[in-house]
């Protein structure tokens, strides 16, 4: 048996709590065929569930064809079919890239699995209630915890500890505090931003300044504000945040980082206004990859989606507990 306290949850009582714990160890595979369990007044003094309780939950077992019993013994597991596992995904948003990691996600559980999809649309208050509404129907929890900056780590962190910490994946951002041996995969915005131009440094010589167009209401991480910034001091670059570029004018020997499709479309704009050049006079990079952006030649910074959603999917599988640090990458093109 895992040594591990039946999670508690409201929304269950407490005999589908014992249920639950034991059919998911099952499908999981963390109880084999064959594998006695503990008697009931062990398992009731080991979890400080009530005798009754476990006795009942045996008997919703035996009847689902998870356990049998045998005289004298005790109980078993029963060999049967490996149920499909069962997956929530939530994300942040319905989005081109959100969309590639959800299907490599699929893909890679195939039959094994099936994903039921919700989005959270940057609400705590909707993630909360899905999280709430949703506990003890799924062998995996996937969310993707984007927030405004408004929101308070502790009540993040609250929220997600509701879910079994062996049930829970963390996708793309990780959650400061969280302290819990769960599934990770995710992108270090700060490190990654940071690394990408540094190992661009050569290309990017030619620009003494660098600027990122970041508006004030953006759901982007601000980490990236932090990474580049650390990249100029150390390479004795200015550096300056551009909440929009309305207003602007643009600045030769500037490289301009756009965080929006929007944006991007009004840098290329003025600088065909001012007649500046990409990759001449001023420098562009987009925040990733689109078919567009290859057909303008436009440098894009990028973390590789389809293997977020591949790479989450391989450790729900395989139930490895792992915390990846998600491929972050430059794209070189000819507008730097």
């Amino acid at each position: 048996m895992p040594n591990k306290l039946i999670h508690k949850d409201k929304h269950l009582s407490r005999i589908q709590q014992v249920v639950a714990f034991i059919r998911k160890g099952i499908e999981k595979e963390q109880f084999k065929n064959n594998d006695q369990l503990p008697t009931i007044n062990v398992f009731s003094a080991s979890y400080g569930v009530a005798r009754d309780t476990v006795e009942k939950a045996y008997g919703v077992l035996k009847q689902s064809g998870h356990i049998r019993s045998v005289p004298g013994l005790g109980y078993f597991v029963e060999a049967r079919k490996k149920d499909q596992l069962r997956v929530l995904l939530v994300l942040n948003k319905l989005s081109a890239y959100k969309k590639i990691v959800y299907n490599s996600f699929v893909k890679v559980l195939g039959d094994k699995a099936r994903v039921d999809l919700q989005v959270h649309n940057y609400s705590f208050k909707l993630l909360k209630e899905i999280v709430e509404s949703k506990i003890g129907d799924y062998h995996y929890y996937a969310i993707m915890p984007h927030f405004d900056g408004k929101l308070k780590q502790a009540d993040l962190i609250k929220a997600l500890q509701k879910i079994p910490e062996d049930e829970l994946v963390i996708l793309d951002k990780r959650v400061k505090g969280l302290k819990c041996n769960c599934i990770e995969v995710f992108q270090d915005f700060e490190k990654d931003i940071y690394k990408v131009l540094f190992s661009a440094k050569e290309v990017l010589e030619k620009y003494r300044e660098l600027s990122i167009i970041l508006r004030t209401d953006s759901l982007h991480p601000k980490e990236i504000i932090d990474g580049a910034r650390k990249f100029c001091e150390q390479t004795g670059r200015k550096f300056n945040v551009i909440p929009g570029l309305e207003e602007e004018t643009l600045t030769p020997g500037k490289v301009y980082i756009d965080t929006s499709e929007s944006d991007l479309a009004m840098l290329l704009k003025k600088a065909k206004e001012q007649g500046l050049e990409p990759g001449k006079d001023i420098g562009v990079i987009s925040f990733n990859e689109t078919a567009l952006k290859d057909l303008l030649n436009i440098t894009v910074i990028t973390t590789d989606f389809a293997a977020m959603g591949a790479k989450a999917a391989e450790c729900i599988l395989y139930n490895k507990k792992e915390k990846i640090a998600n491929p972050f990458y430059i794209i070189r093109r000819s507008s730097v």
